[in-house]
């Protein structure tokens, strides 16, 4: 290996080990392997295990408007190819040709004729892959090669650590988002500004463009959105869904998370317009349940194709079991305050109807029916037109009482 590829092993392991910010790492490492290789182009594709799938994460030169955006199925064309055998592949000339390549409108770099390209991995298992390209007929020599292959092995142990510390964070984020939400819920806070506090720090936590949750109306089993952290008049006002129609509906109705990858693409979603113009990708759809029975959904939306993992299912399925509880709570509470005041009415009905009887020396229910009467009449409830009869009597001059 010749002494400037050492000293780019150096560099790149220099740079692995002094961050664990992937962005930067990525941009200095495709930086380096372009300047050693004297490539016209170096692009990053890293691996969804789950999906099995291969997404642009980094180029040089830099295509934002396609970084995140460009995906392809393990073994489809060249750089998928080389990430199911796990082995790297050169081509010296018009690698266009290659009954394994596959075209990409958007990227320049599928007219170049030179392509050298080698699996991300560390200790056995893929990462991703790297490819290197050049737009004129280029050999890549035995050290080349090798050397791609040992900066692939390095950058997958940068992404396998960055990954465990992010893991770790993201682990730590979770637990304080559920100790205040859980913090909020025992509260005296108003349900409203519970609900408000929910959908604001779930979208922080989740990385979520927009976080609503809407609550089921049981009557008319529909939802309607009763808290979101949208200033999007449009999104804040979308007329309420059926249970079973669009996503959040189908997720009350089968009682499951449901995601999409992306909702201005999918049949089922009901309002696709309002997706595109708010930028809305991906979606998570979780029911609340509450002593098994749904009482509504806690939706999370990304700016970007994402695909939901296990354990984000998991976390967004507590915090939607957490609001379920405070709702819970809020209803048990305003039925007790209900039944309370139920029977506060009723004794203050049956002391105005003991005045009257007193008076006016007439039955229960007659009395009952004159309060009846007089609350239509009055325009007033029950409750208040006996507190104007007991207000009276306790007026009435202490003669006036003994007399009747």
């Amino acid at each position: 290996m010749s002494t400037p590829q050492l000293q780019v092993l150096r560099q790149i392991i220099e740079t692995v080990n002094s961050t664990l910010e992937l962005s930067t790492v990525f941009e200095e490492i495709l930086k380096l392997v372009s300047q050693v290789t004297e490539a016209d182009a170096c692009l990053l594709y890293l691996l969804d295990d789950a999906a099995q799938t291969l997404t642009l994460h980094a180029c040089r030169p830099s295509h934002p408007e396609n970084v995140g955006r460009i995906t392809l199925q393990v073994g489809e064309g060249l750089t998928g190819f080389v990430a199911k055998e796990r082995r790297p592949m050169a081509i010296d000339r018009r690698a266009f040709d290659d009954p394994r390549f596959k075209m990409f409108q958007q990227l320049p770099e599928d007219r170049y004729e030179a392509f050298l390209s080698v699996p991300v991995s560390t200790r056995g298992r893929l990462i991703g892959v790297i490819n290197v390209q050049h737009r004129r007929v280029h050999h890549y020599d035995t050290e080349v090669v090798a050397l791609a292959e040992t900066i692939g092995q390095l950058v997958g142990g940068a992404i396998a650590n960055a990954r465990l510390y992010e893991a770790a964070r993201q682990r730590r984020r979770e637990l304080d988002t559920l100790a205040q939400v859980s913090e909020a819920v025992v509260s005296e806070r108003y349900l409203d500004e519970i609900l408000q506090l929910t959908v604001t720090m779930t979208a922080q936590l989740m990385g979520s463009k927009i976080c609503s949750l809407m609550l089921l109306d049981e009557a008319k089993q529909t939802l309607v959105i009763r808290a979101t952290q949208a200033l999007s008049p449009a999104y804040r006002n979308k007329p309420p869904i059926r249970v079973g129609q669009s996503i959040s509906g189908r997720a009350v109705k089968e009682r499951r998370p449901i995601s999409v990858l992306d909702v201005a693409k999918d049949r089922g979603y009901m309002f696709p317009e309002i997706a595109r113009r708010e930028g809305l990708r991906s979606l998570l759809s979780v029911p609340m349940v509450m002593q098994d029975r749904v009482i509504g959904v806690l939706n999370c939306y990304t700016a970007e194709p994402h695909r939901f993992s296990n354990d984000e299912i998991r976390v967004l399925y507590t915090i939607a079991n957490q609001a379920a509880v405070a709702i819970e709570h809020t209803r048990v509470l305003d039925q007790a305050l209900a039944l309370q005041k139920s029977l506060d009415d009723r004794k203050l009905i049956e002391k105005a109807k003991g005045i009257l009887i007193e008076e006016l020396r007439c039955s229960e229910e007659e009395a009952f029916r004159l309060l009846q009467k007089q609350s239509m009449a009055k325009r007033r409830s029950m409750r208040e037109i006996a507190e104007a009869i007991l207000l009276a009597d306790e007026l009435k001059a202490p003669h006036e009482k003994t007399n009747i």
